[in-house]
């Protein structure tokens, strides 16, 4: 990796402006960025992640339409990142998936389906493999990866029957995954999981939630305040 190119690129995602690092790294060569924006996601700054993962989804989503073998590799490395034989961790990985199956309807038809997976156990039968993530740091990213794509592929996600997978969470000791989990349940609306969203009215634990170059401050009995209504607002007549 040119160091150089590296040093920019790092510097252009810590700006508090995404758009002017949107405009900046739009000049760069898709394939170029690649490798710059790993190292982003593994990066301490948390603006400089976030920032990471909305620019790698765009620039994904670029070099699909110019390259779509070139993308699926940046996918699979993901998918490594977050296997046991890795000697990884995969920070940001699911992050960044969502994010790049948010912008890419290709991509996201060849890999929702392993994002899911990592909300799963393994099962008895053969076609139930799971990939489960225990650490609750990486649950965060996944389950903002879902939320994210349940802004846009709602119906989609419920296609896949992903409402039975998000309940668990609900429980979670973590009060982030606590939260994205109630916001992924009140994107997807239904009337099945209100009263298990009901207890969280009382969760006055604060999360940060990303959206869109902005950080936010907000309970979790607000999130699932709001999960409510939008769950009574998507109600079938």
């Amino acid at each position: 990796m040119n160091r150089k190119i590296k040093k920019e690129v790092l510097a252009l995602l810590a700006d508090n402006d995404l758009n002017h690092a949107r405009e900046e790294l739009a000049k760069f060569d898709e394939q170029g960025l690649v490798n710059p924006l790993f190292s982003g996601l593994y990066r301490p700054e948390e603006m400089l992640r976030w920032h990471t993962v909305t620019i790698f989804g765009e620039v994904l989503n670029r070099l699909a339409n110019k390259n779509m073998e070139a993308a699926r590799i940046v996918m699979r490395r993901y998918l490594w990142s977050l296997n046991d034989e890795s000697g990884g961790i995969g920070w940001g990985a699911p992050e960044a998936m969502a994010e790049a199956m948010y912008h890419h309807d290709g991509l996201c038809d060849e890999y929702l389906h392993m994002l899911i997976s990592y909300m799963r156990p393994d099962g008895p039968l053969e076609h139930q493999d799971g990939n489960y993530l225990e650490l609750p740091e990486l649950q965060r990213g996944l389950l903002w990866g879902v939320s994210r794509l349940a802004e846009k592929r709602a119906e989609l996600l419920l296609e896949k029957d992903v409402v039975p997978d998000l309940l668990p969470y609900l429980n979670s000791q973590d009060a982030t995954v606590r939260g994205l989990a109630a916001k992924g349940l009140g994107l997807l609306g239904g009337i099945d999981f209100e009263k298990k969203l009901e207890p969280l009215l009382q969760d006055e634990r604060s999360v940060r939630l990303y959206r869109d170059g902005e950080i936010s401050v907000v309970t979790v009995s607000k999130i699932a305040a709001d999960a409510l209504r939008q769950c009574r607002v998507l109600q079938p007549a």
